[in-house]
């Protein structure tokens, strides 16, 4: 029998599942799990992954076989990492500090993704910031036999708009769909809990969910400050709401513990929020619900207003939710510049795959594989693991994707509105103005706490240290920073992401 060498997860859709292959349905939770990837792995072998959904990542050995087999989800919402040692051997866990600390590590820097870092603020693609070790992406399967490993993928993003159905039958669609997610994703035993922003998105699975409490962050700077609204749609729906006040000198005191527990450098501001909350939040609960997934399967953001514009010139150019520094930015500003190490190469294979779809479908496609694996789900997976907080995400799953692959841009982003359709889903159970609120996106008063001295010592401290020395041209360093500080608060992303890269640096190859 296949041995389990490490699995996380959580695999929605085990009922069906243990129906199918003869197993316990009322077995605990984790060895019904087990038992239902060693009887998938002997039923499907390595295209098991095609008959799971939910969230999971996992080695399994195969003795008969001689073989290691991984296998992660389809939206890699659990990570994977796997490195080949000089000896032949394969390290592999969901976690990067695991590998490093078994025989045949060599811990060197990967300093080509600075470069795409500074971009993209997130690690991008299969490489990591460690040379040798590289991420297992989204919806593929490993094979490691007689020292050699082989990728295969099981499943990919496809688009098929389909003219057919109206509106209100699509919102009926995703309406019956996250009903089904809601029924999955919690055990009848267990009591969850949600976040809530004052957005659609999370205010959906609230109302859908049994949560009797939401968890939410805010600011004292009160144009900020998303728990207001946030604290009105549970009032709505007559659930509690726990409000973590998050201020300047928690934010700038956690980074470093932040960028360790993510174990590769991370520029969005956010994250940082997200760090304080579920702290915060795993107080009182060890199970929270999230909304993530549907912006980017559904239109969720203001850039995609501007996808027709692009047009067929996608393929030229990478475009994504985050796009901090150009080139010739970084050749001032990079002591080991490369010429041909270009965003756009990270997209390229993406964007041949959606060839023939429409211009929307093109930037949606790039954000599921590249932004939502490298920011989103790595930010939600890492910091909550690190409170010993577990997440679920309802609107992650193949099937609601499914409805999105199939839907007409024209019911995701137009004359204005975005999320058309799932909109209207969310209006069955949401009052309008909440269903229909505009985005606000995850704000943090950042902007301003970067330049106020009472809290950007540190800041101050890696900017100008020899650990800046290492990568950059001071002086263009120190000319952002003081553009900066003397008004032009549009460059705090960019201090920020360089900034966020220093800690990491420190924490990996400074302190340890």
């Amino acid at each position: 029998m296949v041995e389990i060498k490490e699995y996380r997860g959580h695999i929605r859709n085990h009922r069906a599942l243990c129906a199918e292959l003869g197993i316990d349905d009322a077995l605990p939770r984790e060895e019904r799990e087990m038992q239902i990837l060693q009887a998938a792995y002997a039923a499907w072998g390595t295209e098991m992954g095609n008959h799971l959904y939910g969230m999971f990542a996992f080695a399994l050995w195969d003795p008969e076989q001689n073989a290691m087999v991984c296998i992660r989800d389809q939206f890699g919402t659990k990570p994977f990492y796997y490195y080949l040692t000089a000896d032949g051997k394969l390290l592999c866990s969901t976690m990067i500090r695991t590998i490093m600390e078994q025989d045949g590590f060599v811990k060197q820097l990967n300093e080509k993704m600075l470069q795409y870092y500074l971009t993209m603020t997130y690690v991008a693609g299969e490489e990591t910031f460690f040379v040798g070790l590289k991420k297992l992406m989204p919806g593929r399967c490993l094979v490691f036999k007689d020292g050699k490993c082989t990728i295969n993928r099981y499943w990919k993003p496809e688009f098929h708009p389909d003219t057919n159905p109206t509106l209100e039958q699509w919102a009926d669609e995703i309406h019956t769909t996250m009903q089904q997610m809601m029924a999955e994703v919690k055990e009848p035993d267990e009591t969850a809990e949600s976040f809530l922003s004052g957005g659609v998105d999370s205010s959906y699975v609230l109302a859908l969910s049994d949560a009797k409490a939401a968890n939410t962050c805010g600011y004292e700077e009160e144009r900020f400050d998303e728990s207001v609204l946030a604290k009105q749609t549970a009032d709505l729906l007559g659930r509690t709401c726990n409000r973590c006040i998050v201020t300047p000198e928690q934010f700038f005191d956690i980074v470093p513990y932040v960028m360790y527990h993510m174990e590769q450098p991370l520029g969005d501001a956010s994250a940082i929020v997200f760090t304080i909350g579920c702290r915060e939040t795993a107080k009182h609960t060890k199970l929270c619900y999230s909304g993530e997934g549907a912006d980017e399967f559904f239109g969720g953001y203001n850039m995609y207003a501007r996808a027709a514009v692009y047009g067929d010139n996608l393929k030229n150019f990478y475009v994504g939710n985050t796009n901090i520094m150009k080139e010739e930015e970084k050749q001032r500003l990079l002591l080991h510049y490369d010429p041909t190490v270009l965003p756009i190469d990270l997209a390229r294979e993406i964007y041949a795959e959606n060839e023939g779809a429409d211009p929307l479908s093109k930037m949606s496609d790039v954000d599921i594989q590249l932004w939502l694996e490298g920011d989103i789900y790595l930010n939600v997976d890492k910091m909550s693991t690190a409170a010993g907080l577990e997440v679920r995400m309802p609107m992650t799953d193949r099937r609601v994707f499914d409805i999105a692959s199939r839907m007409p841009s024209c019911y995701k982003v137009a004359e204005g509105q975005n999320k058309i359709a799932m909109r209207n889903a969310a209006a069955k159970v949401l009052p309008e103005e909440i269903a229909f609120r505009k985005k606000l996106g995850f704000v943090v008063p950042i902007r301003m706490w970067l330049a106020d001295e009472r809290y950007n010592a540190d800041v101050r401290r890696l900017l100008q240290s020899d650990i800046a020395a290492k990568f950059f041209h001071m002086d263009e360093v120190e000319s952002i920073f003081r553009e900066y500080i003397e008004g032009n608060s549009d460059l705090w992303r960019k201090i920020w992401t360089i900034y966020t890269f220093l800690v990491w640096y420190e924490e990996y190859f400074v302190k340890r």
